[in-house]
């Protein structure tokens, strides 16, 4: 168990063993909440539970996402994310994930912490939460610049002098409790940060990279899709669980024709039915089949890559197994 000042204050006592987590501030609170009734429908007869996160400076935020699905959480940190990077789009809450394990170490026996700008559209949650994770702490989904070239260097890992290794995705994290806390892998994740401040390229997720070297468990793809240009029409084929908008192309806010329509329409049905969880999402605008310079790209993109994509996706039987 870790000795570190973290600690969740919550709306009500933990129902389940396990528990699916988001973490935000205010300028993503009302995706988190999207998110996290997509699982509360998805799974009426769940034995886990569905948590938002929020700092703990923060209660009226907790107060404003109050609803009987979800167990509202501050996590109180004692200020030990403060140290490390951050940029200008990116808060103390980038980095709170990192604290969830040892925030929910007597609640939870696994947390699968998951990103705000995700999509949710299947997956048997309960079993994700109980795979056997071969005493890893952490299991999680490759970064997509590994999807393809499985050996490519991080720029991290270069950086810092480091051999390749397996570079994860922190989009969507699940977490052994009782390992993360024992491996004192946060503590190692603070020491490591405030050493190295410039190795963190990619904040929080060059961290737990920089730490681990390639030592977590791998899931598939499905769990969280990285939508990319290069990824989008296999997402149709494969089908992914929980698609992830990696980048600065939101649904909610885009568009301009490279997302397709049925998630901004998706998005704007639920504020529309709820709209003191979030913000009206606006018009369609452009046509995903109307913007001809990023649809040739596209399929470009999926033409070139198409055989390595297949060997990538065939390394997993199933959106189950788990490459130790």
């Amino acid at each position: 168990m870790t000795s570190l000042p973290v600690a969740c204050i919550a709306d009500r006592p933990a129902a389940n063993p396990d528990a699916v987590v988001f973490a935000c501030d205010r300028n993503y609170a009302p995706y988190a909440k999207f998110a996290a009734t997509q699982i509360a429908v998805l799974s009426p007869a769940r034995g886990f539970d569905i948590c938002i996160c929020v700092p703990e400076e923060d209660p009226a935020l907790a107060d404003d996402l109050a609803d009987p699905r979800l167990r509202i959480c501050r996590i109180a940190t004692g200020g030990i994310l403060a140290p490390l990077s951050l940029d200008r789009r990116r808060t103390e809450a980038t980095y709170l994930r990192l604290a969830m394990p040892a925030a929910f170490e007597a609640d939870y026996r696994r947390v699968l912490y998951l990103d705000s700008d995700v999509f949710v559209q299947g997956g048997d949650f309960a079993a994700l939460l109980d795979l056997d994770l071969g005493g890893h702490a952490v299991a999680a989904v490759r970064d997509n610049i590994q999807w393809r070239t499985p050996g490519r260097r991080p720029a991290e890992f270069r950086l810092m002098g480091f051999p390749a290794a397996r570079y994860c995705n922190c989009g969507v994290l699940l977490f052994d409790v009782a390992a993360y806390g024992g491996q004192q892998v946060l503590d190692t994740c603070l020491e490591f940060g405030r050493a190295h401040p410039g190795a963190l390229l990619v904040n929080d997720q060059s961290l737990l990279n920089l730490v681990l070297r390639g030592d977590w468990a791998e899931l598939s793809p499905v769990w969280n899709w990285q939508y990319t240009r290069s990824s989008a029409l296999f997402e149709a084929l494969e089908p992914a669980h929980v698609v992830h908008f990696i980048g600065g192309k939101k649904p909610w806010s885009h568009a301009g024709g490279a997302l397709p329509l049925k998630f901004r329409q998706a998005y704007r049905a639920y504020f529309a039915e709820n709209p003191a969880d979030g913000p009206r999402v606006g018009a369609d605008g452009l046509l995903p089949h109307r913007n001809r310079v990023y649809l040739r790209r596209m399929l470009l993109r999926h033409l070139m890559g198409a055989g390595r994509f297949a060997d990538y996706l065939d390394r997993f039987e199933t959106d189950l197994t788990v490459l130790l």
